[in-house]
């Protein structure tokens, strides 16, 4: 399910997702007609513009949250044109399962931009590259991200971007062994138990990150 006011914009993101085997099975311009579309469709995943009618401020923000909140089994994907870090942290308080906030810039990258939504629609989580790298940047001095060292942040971003072990080593062109210290080292540092599933390592980063801002 879509819900993008910008018609040339909707009708794009649905062309391209049927051309990917998805089934779009709602395309709607505003929050109001999302809610009812998700309660009467029960879709697996709704992708979302943060910034819709009639203010053009947060109702699609708050759309997303208000699912999460009475239909928790639906994906949510929200869609913003900048990095805005408030949007980010709200809607990933709580459990962060199904849930991914991306630039529109990425539905430019229609493999990378396909591969998030159905990490979301399978319960992962997927964070655009530069909301991680403003996330960590914006780093509570003296908390335990500064224990880190260039190549664990690093890592570390790959992981909150939903990245396997294999994925960031193919990535940074080092072995799996040489990644799984790194996360290792990460998550002492960081004093979060380690968990060789993926979408655990995910949350436990994403709940961090969220603590720290």
């Amino acid at each position: 399910m879509i819900a993008e006011d910008n018609l040339l914009l909707r009708e794009g993101i649905s062309a391209l997702l049927r051309d990917d085997s998805f089934d779009v099975v709602a395309a709607v311009p505003d929050a109001a007609q999302l809610l009812s579309a998700v309660a009467a469709l029960m879709p697996d995943l709704a992708i979302v513009d943060v910034r819709m009618p009639p203010t053009h401020s947060d109702e699609g923000l708050r759309a997303a949250v208000e699912i999460r909140s009475r239909w928790p089994a639906v994906g949510i994907v929200v869609l913003s044109q900048y990095v805005e870090e408030r949007y980010a942290t709200e809607l990933l308080t709580g459990d962060a399962r199904g849930t991914g906030y991306l630039l529109k810039d990425r539905v430019a990258d229609v493999a990378e931009f396909t591969a998030s939504l159905r990490r979301v629609a399978d319960g992962g989580s997927a964070l655009d590259p530069e909301v991680v790298r403003q996330l960590l940047a914006r780093g509570r001095p003296g908390g335990p991200l500064t224990r880190l060292t260039p190549r664990e942040r690093e890592v570390l971003s790959l992981i909150a971007e939903g990245y396997s072990n294999s994925s960031i080593a193919e990535t940074l062109v080092v072995s799996t062994g040489a990644v799984e210290k790194h996360v290792a080292s990460i998550f002492a540092k960081l004093e979060l138990p380690p968990d060789d599933r993926s979408h655990r390592r995910v949350l436990a980063v994403l709940s961090y990150l969220r603590d720290a801002h």
